[in-house]
């Protein structure tokens, strides 16, 4: 695979695993709105040298697993278990839900950097799901573990991060009253999403068969 390519698959995974409304997108709207985007950036800017680590540490621990087929095989099935599991919680909750608007609060804080730095070590979520999904797109041969495709990977990851993120800043007033950023339709997105993973999971289990 180019190059390219592997920046690009970095690129959408990570764009994927910021599109819920969660800590660090609705922080990063928050602060945007209330101190301008300036700040909002700069908190974005902490978050995604943190998730360049967090990716690149998930990424080393994936080759490592790569060389243990033993072990990928049994993770794949429980994450396809946990999987479907997750996609069927938020499938089921968003159907008896009610509409409501989702209202971030957070204090505002001086270091904005620091600020996104430090939540963003708290959220370790990126670390088993890159782990995961590196070696997923591995083993359909989209990408290898040598150093220059790990660090594309990862420089992607970064910046489909930072994109989500940047989304959140200049869009969040404009689309916050909108019915699909309800926790209903955030449940259903959130749902497809694992679906999709699930999926994914389920023919790369079928495939080693």
């Amino acid at each position: 695979m180019s190059i390219t390519t592997i920046f690009f698959l970095g690129f959408i995974i990570a764009l994927i695993g910021v599109i819920p409304p969660g800590l660090l997108n609705m922080t990063a709207a928050r602060i945007s709105l209330k101190e301008g985007p300036g700040n909002g950036f700069v908190f974005s800017i902490g978050v995604c040298i943190v998730v360049f680590v967090q990716t690149y540490i998930a990424a080393i621990f994936a080759r490592y697993l790569s060389n243990r087929p033993d072990i990928v095989e049994i993770l794949q099935r429980v994450a396809f278990v946990i999987f479907v599991l997750i996609t069927i919680y938020f499938l089921a909750v968003a159907k008896r839900q009610k509409e409501q608007l989702i209202k971030p609060k957070i204090k505002s804080k001086h270091g904005r950097l620091f600020h996104g730095m430090l939540l963003s070590v708290l959220n370790v979520f990126p670390i088993p799901y890159q782990a995961y999904m590196t070696i997923t797109i591995a083993s359909f041969g989209w990408m290898n573990f040598e150093r220059i495709s790990i660090i594309t990977y990862v420089t992607g990851a970064a910046m489909g991060t930072f994109a989500m993120l940047y989304f959140y800043i200049f869009f969040f007033d404009k689309i916050k009253s909108k019915r699909f950023t309800s926790q209903k339709n955030m449940n259903y997105i959130i749902g497809s999403i694992t679906g999709l993973v699930a999926l994914i999971t389920f023919i790369n289990i079928l495939r080693e068969i």
